[in-house]
Formats: structure tokens, sequence, C-alpha cells
């Protein structure tokens, strides 16, 4: 059980700024609450990689769930696309659940970073050559399917793949950022509820503790600004988001 007199704030702020920094550029731009809070707790608060990554899937579960409502509550949710990623989306993540200890993810990894990376540069490039012509996406439900089958085989992917190749397709950036964030509580949810029954409140003490208030305080915040950027400037930050922690995690995985 949590002893209330351990808490030691000094000591969570770290990892409340960690959390809060992530929340705000996902909650924004749709994707990376992942990958930026395990960079920043490995590379510079030197946790274990697999300790870092069972803490922010925790805390993933209730960010997105915040983030969702914010989005919702901004009007920055389109309840077609909302219904054509869902379950395609659990489907995915569901599969990619039962087969995880059968894939390496660990070799599979890089070479989807690669990709994200080259959509990264494309959006950039987009973003800044072009004004962004907006049309209906129409390849949904595959991407669906397999960026919730990608985010539990590799602990990450839902926002970066889906995000970005919707993008690609023409969908309206807030739109994209506001539905993409939504579902994924669904598919968090629907991927990490057996991991966290059985690892029990206690938990959530110290640096998970953080990470969650950190990332809750900024997910108003971050829906907020989905809402007021324009879409030019929201492709050029994702591009340059998507490209940055892409490579990143291609350096690292190779090194």
């Amino acid at each position: 059980m949590l002893e209330i007199s351990h808490f030691n704030l000094e000591a969570l702020l770290p990892f409340i700024a960690v959390g809060f920094a992530a929340q705000l550029v996902d909650g924004a731009l749709g994707m990376a609450f992942g990958v930026i809070s395990n960079t920043l707790l490995v590379a510079v608060l030197g946790m274990p990689p697999a300790l870092a990554s069972q803490r922010v899937h925790i805390v993933e579960c209730f960010t997105t769930a915040v983030s969702g409502i914010s989005h919702l509550f901004h009007g920055n949710i389109d309840k077609r696309l909302f219904f054509r990623l869902l379950i395609p989306g659990l489907i995915g993540g569901v599969l990619g659940a039962y087969v995880l200890t059968s894939i390496d993810a660990a070799v599979v990894k890089p070479y989807v970073l690669i990709y994200l990376s080259a959509i990264g540069i494309y959006l950039l490039a987009r973003g800044l050559l072009y004004p962004p012509k907006l049309r209906e996406a129409r390849l949904i439900a595959p991407l669906g399917l397999f960026g919730g089958f990608l985010d539990a085989v590799g602990g990450g992917g839902w926002g970066p793949v889906v995000t970005s190749n919707l993008l690609i397709q023409g969908a309206d950036p807030r739109k994209v950022v506001g539905t993409v964030n939504s579902v994924e509580f669904f598919l968090t949810l629907a991927v990490s509820l057996a991991f966290i029954w059985n690892i029990g409140v206690a938990d959530v003490a110290g640096a998970t503790l953080g990470l969650l208030i950190g990332g809750l305080l900024a997910a108003p915040i971050g829906a907020w600004a989905a809402k007021h950027f324009n879409p030019k400037a929201m492709l050029v930050l994702v591009g340059i988001v998507l490209t940055l922690t892409s490579l990143y995690g291609v350096y690292r995985a190779w090194s």
C-alpha cells in the first residue's frame, strides 16, 4: 500500500516534467507520448528501458482518457473517422498482444522507425513547400489494424503510424489529431487492462505518479493547441517531431 509519509514532491518533479512535455506534444500533434517519455526517462534520467516502457504504458491509460475528453470538448473529433479506426484498432491491438511472445519486436522496430522517418521528412516538405489541400482519407480500416497491432507488439506506434498516414492522405490535421488521440484511449485500455490488474495500485508510486501528474496537466493544453494551430504549421511540426524521434529510435536500436 502507498504510504503518504514517503511522498516526496521534489523527487517527482523530473518525472512530472517528462510527462508534461511528452503529453503536450502528443495532445497537440497526435503522436509521440511514448517515444518522448521513454527517450527522456532512459537517456536523460537513466531509467532502465524495460521499467521506463512499463510505467509509460500504465500512464497512457489515464492521459489518453483526459486527452480524448479534451479533444471532444474542443470539437477536434471526426465521429465517422473515430468508429472506422476504433474497431480495426482494437482488433489489431488484441492480435498484437496475443502474438507478442512469438515476434521479436527488436528486429522489426528499426525498419518501422526508418519508414516513419521517411514519412516525417515527406510531411515536413509538404508543409513547407505546399499549402495543405484537405481531402477525405480513404485507407482507414487497414491502417487502424496495422497501427493497433504495431502498438501492442512494439510498445508504441499508434500515433506516429496512424496520424502520419492519415495526414499523407490529406485529412484535416486538427480532426486527425483529435480523433487518433481519442481512439488511442480504448486501444491502450484494451491492451493494458490485464497488465495493470496484475501490477496493482502500489506501482503508481514514484516515477509513474510523476509521469501521470505531468501528463494529466498537459492533456487539456495539447487539445487546445490542436484546435488553434493552422494545418500548415501542424504538418511542419508533425514532420519535425516524427523525423527526430524516429531517427533517434533507429540510432538507439542499432547502436
